[in-house]
């Protein structure tokens, strides 16, 4: 009778545990059910994101490629454009959302890389070009000196009025050449190419204007109260300065217009104004004028243009090598006003008069009881450039000077009364003398006779012309 509630006991005991163990495995799968549903619920948020992400990759990979593109397409050619113009723009991303960014950092880099590796390579042909240019000037320079002491001697050897005038004529086109082989020259490095003696800024100015096609319209008005001269290797760099001024004004000027030119004397030096009636300069059109005139950085020769204009450009080397100065502006006459400012420590001195004497073809400077005339050139017949003794006669010594003053002459030269030696001009032939009867045209005339009779035509050709005939061109530092 005890032993059947004992194996029901056990039963009940089993089932219990069973129970327990069946609630607990339960609760356990229960938990392993929850935690499942947990991380389904996060692999699909991460799979979502992931999702978003690749597209949003996808995006910005097509929009980098399209700003690849777009640099490679449009801003690299917007960029050397911009080199050679710079007024053109150079366009910027497609995308604002990269402005700031890591691509947009790396764009830039690469458009300054490329930048730079033009403007290395451009400096290197240009140099190169010019190098080469300045040798065939010099080559060119050299021949047109040749002829053009071949047509002195003609004008010398034939008596022929028709032949001198024909002579003349191809002595002046052969001038035009020489100007223009000159002026590119100097915008490559070259040297002028000539030497010259202590000059009257008077003569030098004169001597300019006759170098140009139009020079009967120039109009010289001496202000000067000194005999004032430019220093011998100031010379031909200021002439040739003052040469393509006057091109420009002749050349934006009518041909019945006149162009004026004004020799003042400052304190500090002495200043050749130069006055047009043409049509004008723009704004933009000084400023780039002045910049050719006063940058230090070196010029390219595609910066003249097509045709190039190197008029500025050359008086724009000679002023950084030589030290006097160049301003253009809007002339009070409606066309254009350039002065050549030239400091008179180092580049002016004074002549004494009596030992050279200004030529009869510079004009008079505004003196008591000095006429005031302009200087006028005769007919088909050049007038000189800067005055230079004879190859045989020392020149004068250059007296003492201060600084920012031109030199004194020398007080033993001067006047009882103390004031400045009077100019000796030589005497030109009078009506009479021109109207005295020619000798018979069948006798041989000696070379002497011959080179009388065309002496007022010669005076202007030959003084100016007499250093680059008789003494060999310097290398630039020889008169540094």
């Amino acid at each position: 009778m005890t032993s059947i509630p004992e194996a029901l006991l056990w039963c009940l005991s089993a089932g219990t545990a069973a129970a327990v163990v069946l609630a607990a495995l339960s609760i356990r799968a229960s938990g392993q059910r929850k935690a499942l549903r947990g991380r389904l619920a996060a692999a699909e948020e991460q799979n979502s994101a992931t999702l978003h992400s690749n597209t949003e990759l996808s995006a910005r990979l097509r929009a980098t490629e399209a700003e690849i593109r777009h640099l490679a397409g449009t801003r690299l050619p917007d960029l050397t454009l911009a080199l050679a113009h710079p007024h053109v723009p150079v366009r910027g991303l497609l995308d604002s959302r990269f402005t700031g960014s890591e691509t947009d950092q790396a764009l830039n880099a690469v458009l300054e890389q490329v930048s730079e590796a033009i403007t290395k390579e451009r400096a290197r042909v240009d140099a190169a070009a010019q190098s080469t240019l300045r040798g065939a000037t010099t080559t060119i320079q050299a021949l047109l000196y040749r002829l053009q002491t071949a047509l002195q001697e003609m004008q010398h050897r034939y008596d022929d009025p028709n032949v001198a005038q024909d002579l003349l004529n191809a002595d002046f086109l052969n001038e035009q050449a020489l100007r223009r082989i000159q002026a590119t020259g100097v915008v490559c490095g070259a040297w002028p190419g000539l030497t010259r003696e202590d000059s009257y800024l008077a003569e030098l100015v004169v001597g300019a204007a006759s170098r140009l096609r139009g020079y009967e319209r120039v109009q010289v008005s001496n202000q000067l109260r000194d005999p004032v001269a430019v220093v011998a290797r100031a010379v031909e760099p200021i002439a040739i300065t003052v040469t393509e001024l006057l091109a420009n004004a002749l050349h934006h000027s009518h041909r019945e217009l006149p162009v004026t030119v004004t020799l003042q004397q400052g304190n500090r030096g002495a200043s050749v104004i130069i006055d047009d009636y043409g049509v004008g300069m723009h704004e933009d059109e000084v400023k780039a004028a002045m910049e050719l005139l006063a940058s230090d950085n070196d010029l390219l020769l595609t910066q003249l243009g097509d045709p190039p204009r190197s008029g500025f450009a050359a008086a724009g080397q000679l002023v950084r090598q030589y030290g006097f100065g160049v301003h253009i502006e809007s002339s009070p006459y409606g066309g254009v006003r350039a002065v050549v400012y030239i400091p008179g420590d180092p580049l002016l001195t004074l002549l004494d008069e009596s030992t050279q004497p200004m030529s009869v073809m510079a004009p008079l400077p505004h003196r008591s009881g000095a006429s005031d005339r302009p200087a006028v050139l005769p007919t088909g017949a050049t007038a000189p450039v800067p005055h230079t003794p004879t190859p045989h006669a020392p020149a004068p010594a250059a007296p003492e000077q201060a600084p920012g003053m031109p030199a004194q002459s020398d007080p033993a030269a001067d006047p009882a009364d103390g004031g400045l030696p009077r100019r000796r001009r030589r005497t030109p032939v009078t009506e009479q003398e021109q109207s005295l009867p020619r000798t018979d045209p069948a006798r041989e005339r000696s070379p002497e006779e011959a080179a009388s009779r065309w002496a007022a035509l010669q005076q202007g050709t030959e003084s100016g012309r007499a250093a680059a005939h008789t003494e060999p061109p310097r290398s630039p530092e020889g008169n540094a």
